[in-house]
């Protein structure tokens, strides 16, 4: 085969030497546009994963790679004068001119033909060929010629960075962050040979324009990073390099992605394909991982549209992974204000852990000494005492008013559609009773409909007759009898998805029942197949307000120890909040504040008449996942006026208003909807959504992304999920009397594999 590739960067390169290497016959040249002593960026972040991909593939060049390169383990936070200090992460650094030197070496060696110095502006130049490699990086010429096949995906993120080197050593990977009076700026810091280190200074876009970077000359603005950086760079300068840069050496990150990534016989590989932030250094690994990819299915594949469509498949999921890491990790650079006044160890913590792809477990693996000493700090802050073994935050105690948690772990409300005229009957005392005897520390009932109409289906609960107290009771006595579970009531009223068939016997079909319309802020409907709701008048809302504050006296007399309002999922409360289904234009519509003014009535009347020493919480939708639709930002606002008017938590879910919704689902997808409220709104949050390990869980509390968890589904399959993870982690907690032989089994088996774990 004959086989072009536009651009000699890493990627380019990679891929070269690997076909070369499988199929020495092809004849591969490689056009890269700068000259072959051009020298731009500073250094390239390895990781030991790249290195042990590239062992299997070229292990003389691994062996190069090593020799010209500096490695670290650490990772340091510098903040306000304290530095802190994590091992056992595992980085290489490497010149990116010395790697690219390597690269161009060994290709060379191989056979591969390299012109420096040639911009190839079309696929055309490039004569007839059987596969066209695209490698031309992150502005690549050939996706944009190509862009009606490829369909390119670019987001340009909100931060600016300007990317410097130090003759400074910085033996570990360093994160510095220094305020002026317009804002954070952060420096990554990381050596990459005996006496150079990169060094990126990044800030957010508001902080930019304010400082007047844009109007300073190059001249100018390193003068600034060294001034404000200047004891992190022990006198040394600044330097800067790139003739490829034009004009302001800031730059704002474009993430890059493509719905297609090949074209007839066009191929794109790396940042031509996609991007991934350099906070998590991933960039080299992904066009490694491409070229790696690439080379096998093509050496596996006589027909080359078989490969390229085989190669495809493999590197989508791998490629989403780390975009997804990449994005988390941008988003908390690019929020640095919300975290800045966390305590200095939850600082590091979260700073650690920002990208999901660094969990709790995994640090343990890394540096099992710094976790132990943030699990006992993180316990003294909850006044836990005898932190010889200090437990993961999971399993530290949480207190809401006069209620008392023994972890952080809660049962989230789900809808199980077997009440019978709303009463609760033996189902719900086995289903809830296992469950408060499972270890969780607060269980949330399904939503409880506050009268008769107010049910989403006839299989739902509800708490609107003296005789749904008496059902109620049967439960919370149990549970309080049986377990250290406190019970909450989540008080909810369907709205415009009232009066619909349960899930079994066809959701969309509303019942044909005389008296049971559903209502709602305006004639919107919910969802395809759902009646048309009926608008509410002022009268009618003011008798709802009545009958919310009715079933709040029957909650207390039920013995429930806490009341969650449920204002989310498109239900009465969250039409009322959601743009999508509040059109009104009276006092109850319009802007948030507006479309507020009901909830917040309903919250303000069950407050009044709640136990003063019983918490309450209040379950919202963050986003309705659509354009137009609710925002993070519209439920701030919201969050913040029911904290202000005697909410003790917000318990955060997204969703569930309309079917045009379009969430980004993936591991604790709704968690960043949690934090900004907790950290921006410094408000006590429930995360939810997709939470399903107790790593999660103590990664979420950890970081101060939440307070508590609420884990939905794993508790249907696992009553026991909460004790499961206790013997897992090894913390000695209480077990139901009647099941402690059960647990001591656990125990032992836990013991054992520890045991065979050692002995390997």
């Amino acid at each position: 085969m004959k086989i072009v590739c536009i651009g000699g960067g890493p990627s380019g390169l990679f891929f070269a030497i690997f076909m070369k290497l499988r199929r020495p016959e092809h004849e591969i040249t490689v056009y890269e546009r700068c000259e072959a002593d051009d020298t731009f960026g500073w250094g390239v972040v390895l990781s030991d994963q790249v290195i042990e991909e590239l062992l299997k593939t070229d292990r003389p060049l691994v062996g190069r790679i090593r020799d010209q390169c500096a490695e670290w383990g650490e990772l340091e936070l510098r903040l306000r004068g304290r530095k802190s200090m994590s091992s056992g992460h595992g980085y290489i650094g490497i010149g990116r001119h010395k790697m690219l030197d390597l690269l161009h070496a060994r290709a060379l060696e191989l056979g591969v033909t390299v012109h420096y110095g040639r911009e190839i502006k079309s696929v055309s130049e490039v004569g007839n060929v059987d596969l066209i490699i695209a490698t031309d990086g992150i502005n690549s010429r050939t996706r944009s010629q190509f862009a009606q096949h490829f369909e390119p995906d670019l987001d340009v993120r909100k931060n600016r960075y300007i990317w410097l080197g130090t003759k400074q050593p910085f033996p570990a990977f360093t994160f510095a962050f220094e305020q002026t009076e317009h804002g954070w700026y952060q420096a990554h810091a990381y050596q990459f040979d005996a006496d150079t280190s990169t060094f990126i200074v990044e800030c957010s876009e508001e902080t930019f324009q304010a400082e007047g970077l844009q109007e300073m000359s190059e001249e100018q603005s390193l003068a600034f990073c060294e001034s404000l950086f200047s004891e992190h760079l022990g006198g040394h300068p600044l330097m800067v390099n790139g003739k490829h840069l034009r004009g302001s050496r800031w730059l704002t990150f474009q993430r890059v992605d493509n719905a297609h990534w090949h074209h007839d016989n066009v191929v794109l590989l790396g940042d031509a394909a996609h991007t991934a932030h350099f906070s998590i250094g991933s960039g080299t690994r992904l066009g490694l991982g491409d070229a790696i990819e690439l080379t096998r299915n093509l050496d596996e594949f006589d027909c080359v549209q078989t490969a390229l469509v085989k190669y495809e498949e493999a590197r989508r999921l791998a490629v989403q992974r780390i975009q997804s890491a990449a994005r988390n990790s941008t988003e908390w650079f690019e929020n640095v204000p919300r975290y800045i006044d966390l305590p200095h160890e939850q600082f590091f913590y979260s700073m650690l852990t920002r990208s999901q792809r660094v969990s709790h477990e995994s640090l343990r693996q890394r540096d099992p000494e710094w976790l132990q000493s943030y699990e006992r700090w993180f316990a003294e802050q909850c006044d836990m005492e005898n932190l010889d073994t200090p437990p993961p935050p999971m399993f530290t105690p949480y207190k809401l008013r006069q209620m008392e948690l023994a972890n952080r772990v809660v049962m989230s409300p789900m809808s199980t559609y077997s009440a019978t005229d709303g009463l609760p009957g033996t189902f719900h005392l086995v289903h809830l009773g296992a469950r408060a005897m499972g270890g969780a520390a607060l269980l949330i009932t399904e939503m409880t409909a506050i009268a008769e109409d107010a049910r989403a289906t006839p299989r739902c609960t509800g708490i609107y007759s003296e005789a749904h107290v008496a059902a109620w009771r049967k439960i919370t006595d149990f549970a309080h009898q049986n377990g250290n579970a406190k019970m909450a009531i989540q008080l909810g009223h369907a709205g415009p998805r009232a009066g619909t068939n349960p899930p079994s016997d066809g959701r969309t079909l509303p019942l044909e029942t005389d008296g049971w319309c559903p209502v709602g802020p305006t004639a919107t409907q919910a969802w395809p197949g759902y009646s048309t709701p009926r608008m509410l008048s002022a009268d009618e809302m003011e008798k709802i307000i009545g009958e919310y504050v009715e079933a709040t006296h029957r909650a207390e007399s039920a013995g429930f120890d806490m009341i969650e309002l449920h204002a989310a999922h498109g239900y009465l409360l969250a039409a009322f909040l959601s743009p999508v289904l509040n059109r009104r234009t009276d006092r109850f519509g319009g802007d948030v504040h507006g479309r507020l003014s009901f909830p917040l009535s309903v919250f303000k009347a069950i407050r009044e008449v709640w136990p003063a020493d019983k918490p309450m919480s209040v379950r919202i939708s963050a986003t309705d996942w659509v354009e137009g639709g609710l925002s993070p930002e519209d439920s701030l606002i919201i969050a913040t006026a029911f904290f202000e008017a005697g909410a003790d938590i917000i318990d955060v879910s997204a969703g569930q208003t309309t079917p045009s919704e379009k969430p980004v689902y993936g591991r604790m997808f709704q968690t960043p909807l949690s934090d900004k409220i907790r950290n921006e709104g410094k408000i006590p949050t429930m995360a939810v959504g997709n939470i399903y390990h107790a790593d999660h869980v103590n990664s979420i509390i950890g970081a101060g992304r939440a307070d508590l968890c609420c884990i939905g589904r794993p508790h249907l399959v696992d009553p026991n999920w909460t004790l499961r993870a206790a013997v897992e982690l090894g913390v000695p907690v209480l077990w139901p009397k009647q099941y402690e032989i059960g647990a001591q089994q656990l125990q032992r088996i836990r013991a054992r594999k520890e045991d065979l774990v050692i002995q390997v």
